[in-house]
């Protein structure tokens, strides 16, 4: 089914368009989708891209409170939907002073490890890599207790703005998952619907690391961690004199399982160069929804195509803010080129048409462009290219692949 084109980021446009055309996939109920607290599309990327400064971002990355001390670069929405590519990030920090640029550097390099990872693995990144979680024996009956001054102001971050820096998102994860003992893939979905930058590949690794499931040891959260990254949370808390996470966690280390191979192997990469060519519309997916998206880019002449997959999104139920971040995408590259923007399943409304697009390194991907079969495939734009390498760990992959070309 063809929707109306979505109008350009501004006011509430987006929203009421989000309310009249997707609220019934809309997790919080069709009239309460709401923007959160980035602006999508390609001109927003652009402004954050251009006002990207990340001098102090070794010292201040982890900082939560106050708000204006955080040194975090909040790119991470429009990394993840390409709006700004690993890439442009990278040489954006080119003059950043050495200890940031290394340490903004290194956060991209794990984006990409997540990817490549994603890649390999598939859907078993959804399951425990190399460990089970391990099991505590004094579970909660709520994971994350709104009494936690940190545990509430976090997650009302997170579904209010759908953006919360790293080091709280450590720590919901390990209260969650070490801490009061639930599984961790039942929090990582309430993760993934409200997260603007959310992604299966980095959400998934995110909790695998810090659960201890891909990497062997649990990531422990205490007292020590708030008080030192957001102080004024504890010295305000009710339970102050009380606190359930005063000392460090019994984290103990899960029993080994039988995970997906992560040794020595080939990375699903996509084709290296163009195959075919000749389409006459372009196929945009979630992946690489920005300018230069490579397909796009080639032919600035040719209309471009989005699909919504509704069995996929009334599956998910993303937070009205993702949808709207996503309408806003599209609405602003409609000011530039022709979109057309569809809803149903994807195979289904691209059925017979001349399609380029651009490789996507998920495994939906590889399902529907087999079912679609566009006539023209670009190479996704890497920051590394993949290589037979080991995934097992992100410094045994970054060993394997090396550094990125200048």
């Amino acid at each position: 089914m063809r929707l109306p084109t979505p109008p350009p980021p501004g006011d509430d446009a987006s929203v009421a368009w989000v309310t009249e055309h997707l609220g019934h996939l809309v997790r919080e109920g069709a009239h309460d989708a709401r923007r959160g607290g980035h602006v999508g599309g390609q001109t927003a990327a652009d402004t954050a891209l251009a006002l990207l400064d990340v001098a102090g971002y070794a010292s201040r990355r982890s900082t939560v409170l106050p708000v204006e001390r955080r040194g975090a670069s909040r790119m991470s929405p429009y990394l993840r939907y390409s709006l700004v590519t690993l890439r442009d990030a990278w040489d954006a920090v080119a003059d950043a002073p050495a200890r940031d640029r290394v340490k903004y550097r290194d956060e991209l390099l794990w984006q990409e490890y997540a990817r490549h990872l994603y890649a390999r693995v598939g859907p078993a990144l959804g399951r425990p890599l190399r460990r089970d979680q391990p099991r505590t024996a004094d579970r909660w009956p709520t994971p994350w207790p709104d009494e936690m001054a940190c545990i509430a102001a976090t997650t009302t971050e997170l579904v209010d703005d759908g953006w919360i820096v790293n080091q709280t998102r450590m720590w919901l994860a390990s209260q969650w998952a070490v801490r009061a003992g639930a599984d961790w893939r039942v929090d990582e979905d309430v993760f993934f619907a409200h997260l603007l930058d959310g992604s299966r590949a980095a959400n998934r690794l995110g909790w695998q690391w810090t659960v201890g499931t891909g990497s062997g040891r649990p990531y422990g959260f205490s007292r020590w961690q708030v008080e030192k990254r957001a102080p004024s949370l504890c010295r305000g808390c009710a339970l102050a004199s009380a606190c359930p996470v005063q000392g460090w966690p019994d984290e103990g280390v899960g029993g080994p399982v039988d995970g997906p191979p992560l040794g020595r192997a080939p990375v699903p990469a996509g084709p290296l160069e163009v195959e075919g060519g000749g389409a006459e519309e372009v196929w945009l997916t979630a992946e690489s929804l920005g300018d230069a998206d490579p397909a796009l880019a080639s032919d600035p002449s040719r209309p471009a195509v989005f699909v919504l997959d509704e069995p996929l999104l009334a599956r998910l139920r993303l937070s009205g803010k993702r949808l709207v971040f996503l309408a806003e995408t599209l609405g602003d590259l409609a000011t530039r080129r022709s979109v057309e923007v569809r809803l149903g399943p994807v195979a289904d409304e691209l059925a017979g048409r001349s399609l380029a697009v651009t490789h996507a390194p998920v495994p939906g991907f590889v399902r529907r462009r087999d079912a679609i079969r566009p006539v023209e495939i670009h190479p996704y734009p890497w920051l590394v290219p993949p290589r037979d390498t080991s995934v097992q760990s992100f410094t045994a992959w970054r060993r394997g692949v090396g550094a990125p070309r200048s």
